[in-house]
């Protein structure tokens, strides 16, 4: 039988408001057994199971099981910041395109999330934050997990490209490459997987910016800049508190080998989020308001990655963590919001 574990069963079929509130309650009880820098088991509903060999999981078992690999909590992340790049992006939104690109973006992010875990799997299993996951504990066979990724890659890109336009396509297959090929090979070999990955996160928006336009204007590449920068204090905060599971499975992440850089880069691009956000209203994109609104918010994150910079240990860690969970969602509604208001204006 599969030992269903309660933090993957969290989220499914949640709307998305619901589904952040939840990743910060599942994630806070992790973070909150992590005493400088280690990471301990904890009791209740949040217990990390202990990590056992398992059968070959079957019928709707099977299915959960392929979730999982999908990793569906980061697979709805990248479908949102997509929708986020498509609702931003100028002209009226279309029900059609917009559900193909959020059905051939999740097909993507799936399939990358796949190959990720096929090629980690040695390391997977040495990590307590990731030694259940369903190739580590022998849930499904690695053949199994390698043809859903390239199932799960073809019918998205293939769809995006019918359905949407080969621009989107494109970016959903480089997404694919990106993650599964470079961030996932540099990992154990330098802390410029870092960047790397934060490439992987900066995609989707542009690809909902394309999928809604056929091209990428320059709110488009701020849109992937916004993204790009919001990676640093969000992972590099988390890394910290998780260094002592990083060292052990061998990745070469800044909270490791350089963690005084670790946190400095944090503080970096946290303070590049106030020029990133002030370039749409100068695009034209969203109107100025947007500047004081969107400076609370980006203040409060900037003011949580200094203090992590001035000390970096693991309640600053967990506190920046937290600012960047609420910090995008919020920020992404803000320029929705005032892109909605420019609109109008314009109209009059």
């Amino acid at each position: 039988m599969l030992v269903r574990s309660p933090i993957r069963v969290a989220g499914r079929g949640l709307a998305p408001m619901r589904w952040w509130c939840q990743r910060i309650h599942s994630t806070a009880a992790v973070l909150h057994s992590a005493q400088k820098g280690l990471v301990t088991p904890r009791r209740g509903p949040t217990e990390i199971a202990p990590w056992r060999i398992q059968s070959s999981a079957r019928g709707a078992d099977l299915l959960r099981v392929y979730a999982d690999l999908s990793k569906g909590k980061l697979t709805a992340f990248v479908v949102l910041t997509a929708m986020a790049g498509y609702a931003v992006a100028p002209g009226a939104a279309q029900v059609g395109p917009l559900l193909w690109t959020a059905a051939g973006t999740a097909l993507c992010a799936g399939s990358a999330n796949a190959f990720n875990q096929w090629i980690e799997v040695p390391y997977d299993a040495q990590m307590s934050r990731t030694r259940n996951r369903p190739l580590a504990r022998h849930a499904v066979a690695p053949g199994h997990a390698l043809g859903f990724g390239v199932g799960a890659g073809a019918v998205g890109v293939g769809a995006l490209w019918v359905f949407v336009n080969p621009l989107a396509a494109c970016l959903g297959a480089a997404n694919i490459a990106l993650y599964a090929g470079v961030y996932t090979a540099l990992k154990r070999r330098t802390i410029a997987n870092t960047w790397a990955g934060a490439l992987v996160g900066a995609i989707p928006p542009v690809l909902g910016w394309a999928a809604a336009t056929g091209g990428v204007g320059a709110g488009g590449w701020v849109m992937g800049g916004i993204l790009f920068a919001w990676q640093f204090p969000h992972f590099n905060s988390l890394a910290h508190t998780l260094r002592a599971d990083y060292s052990k499975a061998g990745y070469r992440m800044m909270s490791v080998t350089r963690p005084r850089l670790n946190a400095r880069v944090s503080l970096r691009y946290a303070l590049l989020m106030f020029p990133l956000t002030a370039a749409l209203p100068l695009l034209g994109i969203c109107d100025a308001w947007l500047l004081l609104d969107s400076s609370v918010v980006n203040g409060f994150m900037a003011y949580c990655a200094y203090e992590f910079w001035r000390r970096p240990d693991a309640k600053r860690s967990r506190r920046l963590f937290f600012s960047s969970l609420v910090h995008l969602p919020v920020l992404l509604i803000l320029i929705m919001v005032h892109k909605h208001i420019q609109e109008r204006r314009n109209i009059k």
